[in-house]
């Protein structure tokens, strides 16, 4: 989000708290919707800024309806009236590209107003022909594994760059544009990793049975959620509903809550984050620095540079939900500030953190301890633990230095747990000693921050080689 479209956000809060309770929860969806086109950046293929928010949109109505209980009936008035708006925003947005009116809603032209209505209604027809899945167990279970796999494939071509480099040649290829350019810009889906989160999170807990029932209204607007369709949190959708239907009016209290929450979001990212980013490492800046202290200096800034960018962000989207009167959750917990490294992950992008644990660790720790040929515990542990962050690393992007970075922490939370498992009798009596506490928990935090920042040499530099002699650099080894 630009602080365009954060004064946009906050400034349409005092209109909506204008509307009728029963209108509330409708215009939050057409907000929603309207922002999906909004917030997505110009690409170097101009149909794509169009076709990728329109895509969300297919990607949410094929799985709200994949998601619907087995007992659910045909779609109510209520989920019709969705729908139609859906298309309607959809189609609309098109229609004022194509007759080049103002305000347009995409940076780029749209395509024709015939190619998107035929999308919509090939969605709709494929959506009209799977009705037979609702009355079948076996072909909605094997349903709904499809559009997993599907949308995990997607997941890892558009995080792969040699993947999203060939799909950018093919899709230039087919719009007859040069394909010596073709690169990720040309299909920079944003939202699009978030969206994926929570279509999975749904999906899953559909399979379990332990998706409450929902209509299309609120899984849509769960899905896209404006203020937090960038960069999160992940909410949960039995969490987000909750909210979506109370919708509380926007009293004092809340308004004061929400301008101030996106006021320090604002500090944050666009004055601390952002003069941070001068003298953050970086590829350039590593290869010049001359000494160990300038480059602890560079990594020190990257550090809190990442954490006020990523953080800051996180206070408008929980400012600007406030002002809707939807309590998104937390995302960190100054995390800093903790004096072990399991502790910095219950504190850090908290949402995708609890995400990882549900659909990753426990599954995954679960099926080894339950096979026939149970592996010792340490090791059932570590694999889990492996997978984890595997699965958090690769989020970011299918590149080597993601998954050494995913390594440094699960070896290093990995360690932590049998640290912990063998110390636990001295951390009990801790209490009875304040001052040793004080040492250790000092000591633990500055052991957990710079163990913390050592990993974010593999974010800040994607060249492994560079990552490992600046590593060597900052302890006075290599030149």
């Amino acid at each position: 989000m630009t602080l365009s479209h954060i004064l946009t956000f906050s400034a349409a809060a005092l209109l909506f708290r204008l509307l009728p309770a029963a209108w509330r929860a409708w215009a939050l969806l057409l907000g929603s919707l309207l922002a999906v086109y909004l917030l997505q950046p110009a690409l170097p293929l101009p149909p794509m800024t169009y076709a990728l928010p329109t895509f969300s949109l297919i990607l949410a109505l094929i799985g709200w309806w994949l998601t619907r209980p087995p007992e659910a009936q045909p779609l109510t008035a209520d989920d019709r009236a969705a729908l139609a708006l859906s298309g309607a925003v959809a189609l609309g947005v098109a229609l004022i590209g194509n007759l080049n009116l103002a305000p347009r809603l995409t940076p780029a032209p749209t395509p024709p107003l015939a190619d998107a209505l035929l999308a919509f209604v090939a969605v709709g027809a494929v959506l009209i022909a799977a009705q037979p899945l609702a009355a079948s167990g076996e072909a909605r279970q094997a349903a709904l594994s499809v559009f997993l796999a599907f949308l995990i494939g997607l997941f890892l071509i558009l995080k792969s760059a040699p993947l999203t480099d060939g799909l950018a040649a093919w899709l230039r290829a087919h719009a007859d544009r040069p394909l010596s350019v073709a690169g990720g810009l040309d299909v920079g889906w944003l939202g699009f990793s978030y969206v994926a989160f929570r279509l999975i999170h749904t999906l899953r807990d559909r399979q379990s049975g332990k998706l409450p029932a929902l209509s299309l209204r609120e899984y849509l607007t769960y899905l896209i959620f404006f203020p937090a369709y960038t960069a999160g949190p992940i909410d949960r959708a039995e969490r987000f509903v909750k909210d979506y239907r109370a919708l509380p009016p926007l009293d004092a209290p809340r308004a004061m809550e929400g301008f101030g929450r996106i006021a320090v979001g604002c500090l944050k990212k666009f004055v601390v984050a952002d003069a941070l980013a001068l003298i953050a490492l970086d590829p350039l800046s590593a290869s010049r620095a001359e000494g160990a202290a300038a480059l602890w200096l560079l990594v020190y800034a990257y550090a809190f540079r990442l954490y006020l960018d990523f953080s800051g962000y996180s206070d408008i989207a929980i400012g600007i939900g406030k002002l809707y009167g939807i309590d998104l959750p937390e995302n960190f917990a100054l995390p800093y500030l903790k004096s072990n490294l399991t502790a910095f992950w219950q504190s850090w992008h908290i949402t995708l953190s609890n995400w990882a644990r549900f659909y990753v660790f426990m599954p995954l720790s679960r099926a080894l301890m339950t096979r026939r040929r149970k592996p010792p515990i340490w090791l059932a542990v570590l694999i889990a633990q492996l997978g984890t962050m595997l699965t958090i690393g690769l989020w970011h992007g299918v590149a080597l230095n993601f998954v050494l970075w995913a390594l440094w922490h699960g070896v290093g939370l990995w360690l932590h747990r049998q640290y912990s498992e063998r110390t636990r009798a001295f951390y009990a009596r801790l209490p009875e000693r304040p001052t040793l506490r004080r040492i250790v928990y000092a000591a633990g935090v500055g052991l957990t921050f710079h163990y913390v920042a050592l990993g974010w040499l593999w974010f800040a530099l994607d060249d492994t080689g560079q990552a490992l002699g600046v590593l060597g650099r900052l302890f006075g080894l290599g030149g």
